[in-house]
């Protein structure tokens, strides 16, 4: 009876130990990885993916934009006016 509870104690006691060491080494590669360089920016020219909506005033034609050249692309034309941008339906 106290030998099956001393096993159980030291069970116990060994997987919380193991548990330690995981979390513990979890926690210093989540911090290594934060404490990196940031990623370099596209060369120019490379396309970015983007997500930005635009409709026309003059038609209603909607026009989804996922790769530009640039963070913030210029609206297209359609119907010889610039599309405006229409803000997302969810955040």
């Amino acid at each position: 009876m106290i030998v099956a509870s001393a096993v159980g104690t030291a069970v116990w006691v060994g997987m919380g130990l193991v548990l330690m060491v995981v979390i513990w080494r979890t926690g210093f590669a989540m911090l290594r990885a934060l404490s990196g360089p940031p990623v370099a920016p596209p060369e120019p020219g490379a396309l970015r993916k983007v997500n930005v909506r635009y409709r026309c005033d003059v038609c209603g034609v909607e026009l989804k934009l996922t790769m530009a050249p640039d963070d913030d692309p210029p609206p297209p034309r359609h119907c010889l006016e610039d599309m405006v941008i229409v803000p997302p339906l969810y955040d």
